[in-house]
Order: C-alpha cells, then sequence, then structure tokens
C-alpha cells in the first residue's frame, strides 16, 4: 500500500469538500425555496406552527412568534397524514415504551458506576454491583437499549409520513422489537454475572447477539415495504439519513461479531471502528433525520437550504468510516492508520458546519418560538449539542490534544456530549412530539416536561463540566513525571463527585419524563383534549 498517495488522496478529497461546501454558499444553495424541503408540508401548513407537546396557550403564543401567513391545509392530506399516524402507532409506542424502560435501567446504573468511582467502598458486597460489571449494563442499556429503540421507534412513526402512506409490515416491527430485547435483557443478565467478549460496545456474546440480527432485520423490513409502496416522488433528506442508518447498523454489527475473524491488534483496531461508527453512522443520522423533520414541522417553515442538507449528508457518508482509529493514537497499529483517522476526523468539519448553519439560518429570527415548545427547546438544544461535540472530536484526535485526554475522564466526557447531550435530547423532543399523535392523547401535565428539560440541561451541564475539566487535571498530572500515579486519581476526586450529583439530576429528569410517558400511555391524569392532527388554533383547548 502506498501510504503518502493514501494520505495525499484524503487530504484531496477533504479540500475538494470544503470548496465545494465554500462554492454552494456563493452559488445560492442556502436559496429557502429549494422545492425538496417543503415536501413534508400539505398545502397550506408552512407559516403554521405545530406541536402536539404545548398547551393550547403555548401554541397560540408559539404562532404569534411566527410571522408568515397561512392557509387552511389540505383536509385529504391531512387525512392521509391521519391513517399513516394510525398504521405505524402500534409498533412505534411498542418500541419507544422499551426505550422508557431500559432508559432507567441504564440511568439506574450510570449513576450507580459514578458514585462507586468516589466512594469505591459502596455496594460491594454482590459481584454483579461491581464497577466493571454495572458501567457496562449502563453501556449496553444504552447502547442497545434506550437509543436504538427511541431512534427506530421514531423513524417508524415518521417514515409513513414523510412517504404519505400507510406502514406495511407493522407485525415485523413489533415481533422484531420483542426478540431485540429478549436478546438484550439476556446479554445485559451475561454481564450481570461475569460473561462477555470483552470488547466495548460489544461486550454482549456473540451467540446472544444473533438476537440482535433477526429483530433488527424485521424492525427494519416494514421501512422497506413502505418504502416500496410511496406516495411521493421526492425523498425528503430524512428518508435518505434513516434508510442510510438502516443499512449501516447490520453491516457493521454483523462484521464486528464474526466469530474468529478478528485477534490481537486487528481485533482493537475493529472494536473502535464500530464504537466509533455506531454512533456516527447509527445514531447520529436517525437523530439528524428527527431533526431535520421536527424542527421544521414545529415552526411551520422549511429548512432554510435543503441543499445544505443533502451536502451534509453525503459528507457524512464519505467521510466518517474511519474516524475511530485516532482512539488507537499511541498503540501498536500502523501510523497511517492513526493519521488516516486524524485527517477524516478534521473533514468532519465540513458536514458539521454544513448542518450547524442549516439549523442557524432555519431557527434565525424564531428563536423566540423556543419559549413556547418543549419539542423545539429539546431539538435545538440537541442540534447544538451535535455540533458542540463534534468539533470537539475532530480537535480531540489532534496528537497535541490527545496527548492530554487519552485515558482520561476527558473522552468520556465527549462520548456523554454527542450520546447524550445530542441523540438523547433529539429523541426527548421527538417522543414529545409524536405520542400525542401514536395514543391520541395530549401530555397530561405539561409542566412536567418544563420540569424534566430543566432537570436533564441543568444536571447535564454539570456533568459535562465536571468531567472535562476532571479529564483536563487528570491529564496533566500523568503527563508531570514529578507526581505519582495517584496525584492524577486524587486530583479528579472533587470533579467525581460533581459527576454523580449531575447524574443524579439527570436521572431524576428521567423518572419525571418515565412516570410522565406511564401516565399517558395509561390514559391517566387529566385529560386536556384528543390530540387532533391539526386543530384551527383559536378552538385550542
Amino acid at each position: 500500500m502506498d501510504i503518502p498517495l493514501l494520505l495525499l488522496s484524503s487530504f484531496i478529497i477533504a479540500v475538494t469538500g470544503l470548496f465545494f461546501f465554500i462554492w454552494s454558499l456563493r452559488r445560492g444553495l442556502l436559496d429557502p425555496d429549494a422545492a425538496g424541503a417543503k415536501v413534508i408540508f400539505s398545502p397550506g401548513e408552512i407559516g403554521r406552527v405545530e406541536e402536539p407537546a404545548a398547551t393550547g396557550v403555548g401554541q397560540r403564543e408559539l404562532q404569534r412568534t411566527m410571522t408568515a401567513s397561512h392557509g387552511e391545509p389540505d383536509a385529504d392530506e391531512l387525512q392521509a397524514r391521519l391513517a399513516a399516524d394510525a398504521s405505524s402507532a402500534r409498533p412505534a409506542f411498542v418500541l419507544l415504551g422499551f426505550a422508557v424502560f431500559w432508559l432507567l435501567v441504564a440511568s439506574l446504573a450510570g449513576l450507580t458506576s459514578s458514585i462507586k468511582l468516589h466512594e469505591p467502598d459502596w455496594l460491594t458486597q454482590y459481584a454483579w454491583l461491581s464497577f466493571g460489571r454495572i458501567r457496562t449494563i449502563h453501556l449496553n442499556a444504552v447502547a442497545y437499549g434506550w437509543a436504538p429503540m427511541a431512534a427506530l421507534g421514531v423513524a417508524l412513526w415518521m417514515m409513513p409520513r414523510l412517504l404519505k402512506t400507510r406502514l406495511e409490515g407493522a407485525r415485523f416491527a413489533v415481533c422484531g422489537a420483542v426478540l431485540w430485547n429478549i436478546g438484550l435483557a439476556i446479554g445485559i443478565g451475561c454481564i450481570a454475572v461475569g460473561i462477555n467478549d470483552g470488547m466495548e460496545w460489544l461486550e454482549i456474546p456473540g451467540q446472544v447477539g444473533v438476537l440482535f440480527a433477526v429483530g433488527g432485520a424485521m424492525i427494519g423490513l416494514p421501512l422497506v415495504f413502505t418504502l416500496r409502496r410511496r406516495k411521493v416522488e421526492h425523498l425528503y433528506v430524512s428518508v435518505w439519513y434513516m434508510g442510510a442508518a438502516l443499512f449501516w447498523f447490520p453491516v457493521l454489527y454483523i462484521v464486528a461479531k464474526l466469530p474468529n475473524l478478528h485477534f490481537g491488534v486487528e481485533q482493537a483496531t475493529m472494536n473502535w471502528w464500530f464504537g466509533h461508527n455506531v454512533l456516527g453512522l447509527f445514531y447520529t443520522p436517525l437523530s439528524l433525520a428527527a431533526v431535520y423533520y421536527f424542527l421544521p414541522k414545529v415552526i411551520g417553515r422549511p429548512i432554510q437550504s435543503y441543499n445544505l442538507s443533502l451536502i451534509g449528508f453525503w459528507c457524512l457518508a464519505f467521510f466518517y468510516g474511519q474516524v475511530g482509529g485516532h482512539h488507537l493514537v499511541g498503540g501498536p497499529v500502523p501510523e497511517w492508520l492513526v493519521t488516516l483517522s486524524i485527517v477524516q476526523s478534521i473533514m468532519m468539519i465540513v458536514p458539521v458546519v454544513a448542518f450547524s448553519l442549516n439549523q442557524h439560518l432555519t431557527m434565525r429570527g424564531h428563536f423566540a418560538a423556543l419559549k413556547h415548545s418543549p419539542t423545539l427547546r429539546f431539538v435545538v438544544l440537541g442540534g447544538m449539542m451535535y455540533t458542540l461535540s463534534s468539533i470537539q472530536g475532530s480537535f480531540e484526535a489532534l496528537r497535541s490534544v490527545n496527548t492530554v485526554t487519552h485515558f482520561t475522564h476527558f473522552t468520556v466526557a465527549h462520548a456523554h456530549l454527542g450520546l447524550y447531550g445530542f441523540v438523547t435530547l433529539v429523541m426527548f423532543g421527538a417522543i414529545y412530539f409524536a405520542m400525542p399523535r401514536i395514543v391520541s392523547r395530549e401530555w397530561p401535565y405539561p409542566k412536567l416536561i418544563a420540569v424534566h428539560f430543566w432537570l436533564v440541561a441543568i444536571g447535564f451541564a454539570i456533568y459535562f463540566v465536571s468531567l472535562t475539566t476532571a479529564g483536563l487535571l487528570q491529564g496533566f498530572a500523568m503527563l508531570d513525571a514529578s507526581k505519582p500515579f495517584m496525584e492524577s486519581v486524587r486530583v479528579t476526586l472533587p470533579w467525581l463527585e460533581g459527576r454523580s450529583i449531575g447524574g443524579a439530576l439527570m436521572t431524576l429528569g428521567h423518572l419525571a419524563f418515565a412516570a410522565h410517558f406511564l401516565l399517558m400511555a395509561l390514559a391517566r391524569g387529566p385529560r386536556r383534549s384528543g390530540a387532533a392532527i391539526l386543530r384551527p388554533l383559536a378552538r385550542t383547548a
């Protein structure tokens, strides 16, 4: 292999992508009238807000923040959307219910493992509560429970709307979800008793992973069937993101879990290839698909530049594949592999800037809507966290930065910024929008949504700042040859306590969210009104 040629090719691709991005701005690709951006709206909907999670007063205030005029939505298209929502309601509800359950499991396991970092003698009488096992349970409950169930549940609900047809094969999705979650329960049980494959993100034994493969395929089948029966000529960018994610994940998982294929250094390389790509090529595209759908739907205006959204998609597809190698800086791996990973990590700035610019320009002049829309608060904040996480990740890949942050709590903070600050917050917003359409009932206690938001926002801020600070102090202490290793542990203790405080607030927020979800699912609490598909604002209760 000609290593200089490989690196030069990667650099040329990066520069070409950057110049194309700049050229697109100069040539008018920020044109707000791109037809593709309007396919998610029925005639007469542009300019009309839609926010099922808001109260009647909130919806009226939200509409007042939008200055565009609007007409009456097309009745036939709204009825077709109602039929699409009905067809996806059961499988979406099943997946979201599993997601909420695993969110609670992951939260309690994560808080327990966090406390153990500064109180190591706490809960030591049971082996399954040791740090090594409970932390791994936390990771897998998030990675294979909360995140994929929430993202796939939202995708199942969005796809019929985007394709303007009914969901085909809903029973496959329900059966697939049951198989997937049986596999996850068995896998977490194996981890609890000390049986695992010993690779981060891939701890669940391969024999159990077969249930993931079969269950995931069954969940994906309805999306494929529905795509074949679509009633739209143009596939909105969210469909591109969801379709790509459903293709990428099985490739990643099957290659990673093939038995007797990966050994030694190659196994470590594959481990981080999978670990990074499952975030960037599965959770990220599903979350970006949700942002590109819910943000314009809530404020009632198309995204600013549809062309930028497509540039972001293709840059993600071409640039992300090898970024995981920067976790192996300093390891016994080929130098060209690490360098290639660093180059591609920096290249990722291009799609991130494309998305960030698109989100900001779409919201420009309408940020006041955040005060009245629960969905928008979660989705916009999640989008901002995507920008911060991605830019941070690109620079963290540099050897000069990696020297300080590698093997420290800084990396853990960065991982949570992506999977929690971005993916989880976006999924919260999507669920708040979708659930009233799924169960045909509004959220019974709107104030609980505000409680949830502020608990997780404040809690995560404390969590992230504490871990980031701990990681930097830890890194500098380990680089100082005059200090013993235990000094690098001692300096982190106050900040690890701060991490647990932040984690406790986040867990309280998750409990409030789960309780609200359960009350709504059981039709308990005050009934404000049914979730009509788009009520005239003057008659909103």
